[in-house]
């Protein structure tokens, strides 16, 4: 039996039908309304997360139709839209899935009052994440900052939860507020940045499980070994449909249960490492919540007292992936191209970055922010705060990826570089990532011109890394 009157479904980062907690509860009342707020004003998402947005909405619009459904889109202030909303209908209740964001909490704080004073019935649902920041605290009632001791703590209290497709309730009848089309939000970025972001995979929920299903088939079983190598496809590359809920982390971790038994017992080093990873966003999600100041300063406080500098012209080569350091430079180079680029590479170009350069991390998190389709502020800011060294459970600032050695160990034949970096293909794979220290002949033999058609060295990697420590030593007087 229907519950009588209208729901409103608020969607933000849960384009699905499967595992929608606030979707389920709000087609149990006879009419269901999917509601989409957006503004253009906002900077909540970087040019590459608004491409994944605009064909997440298309594709989510398609889903509902097929469902007897529909996409009601808004466009301009949050709670001013709504306001006029509420005013033109009747609302019996109004259901929105917590994703925890700091930034947040603010407006659902007015939401609140507005409801309460519309005096409608209002549920916030249990839709983003594995577990609630306050579900997962130390015996002392404190945020975890050391990542095996959560992750333990995690699978004391895991338990599956899955929701199966929801049963829409139709969208309401003579219905006269006009929706805005996907085209009118002006997503997608004025040039043809976005061309190839879409060859690895397509948003929707139906790409999302059809993904997480060709990872368990290819990959999952040996992910420990492969994870690193980024010329292989060893990772899942479910971290853009995550980031705007087009599948949920449960579904992912039940269904590597199904697949490969229990994350407790399984005997899959490659299945347990994923199962972590997973864990690892929700990990950073939670320290977010608990330390909002995150996004801008240190969870470190000591690393306030760091001597970051400002260098626009190392900035913007890094950025272009014309730093001289081939691994970098060919990480720099798919990201801008894919929307994406390999998790090893991450590390690498973080920390040539915060260490050889000593560009503040913040600076990388905008770029990362603006130019990935995952770009999940929980994740990049933890991530980032990780390989600086100031973040919870960071990797110690000292250690100093080396872009030759971290090459030559995940990318020994250089086939990653020469995709990226093809000036550099006929390079032999003794010099692949080490261009400035190949013989002359042997460069002229391969065609490179170091300075011309490949960069020289932006900064010496030796007295980079000794000045990064001396930094490192000095702040530690603070």
């Amino acid at each position: 039996m229907k519950k009588k009157g209208l729901a409103i479904f608020l969607c933000a980062n849960d384009f699905r039908l499967r595992d929608n907690e606030a979707l389920t509860e709000a087609s149990f009342y006879e009419e269901c309304l999917p509601l989409f707020l957006y503004n253009k004003s906002s900077k909540a998402l970087g040019g590459a997360s608004r491409s994944w947005l605009h064909y997440s909405l298309k594709t989510f619009q398609e889903t509902l139709e097929k469902e007897n459904s529909k996409l009601l889109i808004l466009e301009g202030d949050f709670l001013e839209s709504l306001r006029v909303l509420f005013d033109s209908i009747s609302v019996a209740s109004v259901f929105w899935n917590e994703n925890y964001n700091p930034l947040k909490k603010k407006f659902f704080e007015s939401l609140k009052i507005l409801l309460e004073e519309k005096k409608i019935p209002y549920s916030s649902c249990h839709g983003y994440l594995l577990s609630t920041p306050e579900e997962l605290l130390k015996k002392d009632g404190t945020p975890y900052l050391v990542y095996t001791a959560f992750w333990k703590n995690f699978v004391c209290k895991y338990r599956p939860k899955t929701l199966e497709k929801v049963k829409l309730s139709p969208y309401p009848k003579d219905f006269k507020i006009k929706s805005h089309s996907v085209e009118s939000l002006e997503l997608l970025p004025s040039i043809s940045w976005d061309k190839e972001f879409y060859k690895a995979g397509k948003p929707g929920e139906e790409n999302a499980l059809k993904a997480l299903q060709v990872f368990f088939k290819k990959s999952a079983d040996a992910y420990h070994d492969k994870r690193d190598v980024p010329s292989l496809l060893g990772t899942s590359r479910l971290s853009p449909y995550l980031h705007f809920g087009e599948i949920h982390p449960q579904r992912i971790l039940q269904s590597l249960e199904s697949e490969f038994g229990s994350l407790v017992k399984t005997s899959s080093q490659g299945v347990l490492q994923f199962a972590k990873e997973v864990v690892w966003r929700e990990f950073s999600h939670h320290l977010l919540w608990h330390f909002p100041f995150m996004v801008n300063k240190p969870l470190r406080s000591a690393f306030e007292n760091f001597p970051w500098k400002k260098n626009k012209k190392l900035l913007r080569l890094w950025q272009k992936g014309l730093t001289g350091y081939p691994i970098v430079d060919a990480g720099m180079r798919e990201l801008w191209e894919t929307g994406w680029m390999h998790n090893r590479v991450r590390m690498v170009v973080a920390s040539f970055l915060v260490k050889n350069l000593g560009i503040p991390w913040q600076e990388g998190a905008l770029w990362f922010h603006d130019t990935l389709l995952d770009a999940s502020l929980a994740n990049n800011t933890a991530s980032w705060q990780w390989v600086a060294g100031c973040g919870a459970d960071a990797a110690p600032f000292f250690r100093i990826f080396s872009p030759r050695t971290q090459g030559e160990k995940f990318d020994p034949e250089g086939v990653y570089v020469k995709k990226w970096c093809p000036e550099l293909a006929k390079l032999p794979k003794k010099w692949i990532h080490a261009p400035s220290e190949a013989p002359e002949a042997t460069l002229q033999a391969a065609g490179i011109t170091l300075g011309k058609n490949y960069p020289k060295p932006i900064v010496n990697y030796k007295e980079s890394r000794e000045k990064a420590l001396q930094n490192y030593d000095w702040m530690k007087k603070f």
